[in-house]
């Protein structure tokens, strides 16, 4: 069962950076249209993919700190995290497939 993990500044490094799985990571904010567009493909793919990558979520306006390190400036985009490194980001919405196959490349 997959379960998307709601991330903070405060728990980003552990969470994001320390995982042994690849991490896909996507910013949004409430407020945004495309961003409630793209939060059930998210889900969607925490489902099926669960067991072998970790999928977050970052709410821009909670997380100014984590936003700005990474130059979120538009939104949603979803950065793609291995060994704590950023590999890759995909600004706006995408189908999920697109976000699937970034995944598995890794």
């Amino acid at each position: 069962m997959g379960k998307v993990i709601n991330v903070t500044d405060a728990n980003f490094d552990e969470i994001v950076l320390k995982a042994d799985k690849p991490v896909l990571v996507d910013f949004w904010a409430e407020w945004c249209g495309p961003c409630k567009m793209l939060g059930p493909v998210v889900e969607q793919i925490s489902e099926e993919v669960a067991d072998k990558f970790v999928i977050v979520k970052v709410d821009v306006d909670s997380n100014p700190e984590t936003s700005a390190k990474y130059g979120i400036r538009n939104i949603p985009t979803v950065l793609f995290f291995k060994g704590g490194e950023k590999v890759d980001k995909k600004v706006g919405v995408a189908a999920k497939a697109d976000y699937i196959s970034k995944l598995e490349e890794m």
